[in-house]
């Protein structure tokens, strides 16, 4: 492009961006992104939650971490999107047992920054530290957070409760998982297909947790077992 006396402008750069990250060619997108600030190309929010998820997603936390503080140091606005981006991959980068506490910590104070800062987390977000806290056996801190939603009028969806589902029922927490799944049915909100598989695959026949398939509310139980 350049050597036919062509200029990239913000919007090539953005797909070429997305290009690299979404094939993992992280060092590719770095690379580019470096180019198009020395090109005089000031780089946008969405580039920044571009090349954020790329780093999150190949494990690159520190550089991630990096670029997120130039973000903020750029005065480029930073929206929920871009929080939940970092918070997500704070949280679900496999570490040491320190070093999870630390980034659990971490993702609290980055949380309590959205309301400081002005902005409103939404669904997603909370669904990202919930889902989390229960990755890491934190069951009080993911009640409290689903409490928090609430009483900030951020009305759950039914993709968060099951979400919430499975991964209590992962973890083996199966009456927590029951009172989520009470939520659903209160809300008139569906369950979904992976969800409804999984109680399948570990209540029925063999699996892990039949023998306590009776702590589901009855309309959860597989039919098998009443045969």
């Amino acid at each position: 492009m350049k050597s036919a006396g062509l200029q990239p402008t913000t919007v090539t750069y953005g797909i070429l961006l997305n290009g690299y990250c979404k094939i993992g060619r992280i060092a590719a997108g770095l690379s580019l992104f470096k180019e198009m600030s020395l090109s005089g190309v000031k780089p946008i929010t969405i580039m920044y939650n571009i090349i954020l998820d790329g780093l999150f997603c190949s494990g690159r936390t520190v550089c991630a971490k990096e670029k997120f503080h130039t973000m903020n140091e750029s005065g480029i606005p930073v929206g929920v999107d871009t929080y939940n981006i970092v918070l997500s991959g704070l949280c679900k980068n496999n570490c040491t047992d320190e070093a999870i506490e630390l980034r659990i910590e971490e993702a609290k104070d980055l949380f309590a920054t959205i309301s400081a800062i002005g902005l409103v987390p939404f669904v997603v977000t909370y669904s990202v530290m919930m889902t989390n806290f229960i990755k890491e056996g934190l069951l009080a801190d993911a009640d409290d957070m689903f409490l928090a939603m609430e009483n900030a009028g951020c009305a759950p969806n039914s993709s968060l409760l099951n979400q919430v589902v499975r991964a209590l029922l992962e973890k083996c927490a199966v009456v927590k998982a029951a009172t989520y799944l009470a939520k659903l049915d209160a809300k008139q909100l569906s369950v979904e297909a992976s969800t409804i598989s999984l109680i399948v695959s570990i209540f029925s026949g063999e699996g892990k947790l039949r023998e306590h398939v009776k702590l589901l509310p009855m309309k959860y139980q597989p039919p098998e077992m009443f045969v």
